[in-house]
């Protein structure tokens, strides 16, 4: 008897998380932000400068910043959602959260999971070593430990193009990090000889720690990368939404002015 009000419970769960996601897959979630005055945005809160959590506990940064003015034109509040990176599309796809926008790199393999905004801004993957580590180049990280964050499009990158680091790393695999700042302790420890990170990561947080003298940045071999924001396949109205206040923010400078706040630039593409 137990064992069958088990199986019934789990029918019922499954019948009811079917049921949800298939309402989600019909949603116009624009039309429901609009109606209840927010949106959801999943993302990681140690990614600086795009998204993270400052000293005092506020969410900041520049994406962070750049949503909310975003969503301000169409009179919506965003509820920042902090989430395990590597389980965002998961989130999504649940009803989570309504977007990602934290440093979403824009790839073939999430294009099959997500409906894409329009790229509003470049990204390079780069290579953080110790300045002492003799390492000048990708080739120089033969036999050595290679760490890189969970879910990232650095690991995608990894495995789509083993030729520059995972046929020729130690054990020819990387080291793993639920967050790139547990990485940089790694690395700074000396446990792993290179971090396979976002260049805008990777400048930031150099600079605003003073690591800067102590590490530097290389160029690996791959591909320049663009950053968007992710939404559900079906929600093309929500991202018709963003693509055209982005485009707004752009022509009258106010897109540039959070820029210049955060790079000292304009980054649209």
């Amino acid at each position: 008897m137990k064992k069958k009000i088990i199986m019934l419970l789990i029918i019922a769960v499954s019948l009811v998380s079917f049921s949800a996601c298939t309402n989600l897959s019909k949603q116009d979630t624009l039309s429901v932000a609009k109606k209840q005055g927010y949106v959801t945005i999943g993302f990681d809160d140690t990614f600086v400068p795009m998204g993270f959590k400052d000293k005092s506990g506020k969410f900041t940064g520049f994406d962070v910043a750049l949503a909310n003015a975003v969503f301000k034109h169409s009179d919506i509040v965003v509820r920042w959602q902090p989430i395990t990176w590597a389980m965002k599309e998961t989130e999504l796809k649940a009803g989570h959260i309504d977007l990602i926008w934290n440093g979403y790199t824009m790839t073939p393999e999430r294009e099959k999971l997500v409906s894409f905004s329009k790229p509003y801004m470049a990204n390079a993957q780069v290579l953080v070593v110790k300045k002492t580590s003799g390492i000048v180049s990708s080739a120089d990280m033969a036999g050595k430990s290679l760490g890189l964050q969970t879910g990232s499009s650095e690991y995608d990158s990894f495995n789509n193009k083993p030729e520059i680091f995972k046929n020729i790393v130690k054990d020819n695999k990387a080291a793993l990090y639920s967050t790139f700042d547990l990485a940089f302790i790694d690395l700074k420890a000396d446990r792993i000889q290179g971090l396979f990170v976002d260049g805008v990561y990777a400048d930031y947080y150099l600079q605003k720690t003073g690591l800067d003298k102590d590490f530097v940045v290389l160029p690996t071999g791959f591909p320049d990368q663009d950053f968007a924001v992710g939404a559900r396949k079906n929600d093309q109205n929500l991202i018709g939404e963003i693509n055209e206040t982005l485009a707004d923010m752009h022509k009258s400078g106010e897109f540039q002015k959070i820029s210049e706040k955060w790079f000292g630039k304009d980054i649209w593409p």
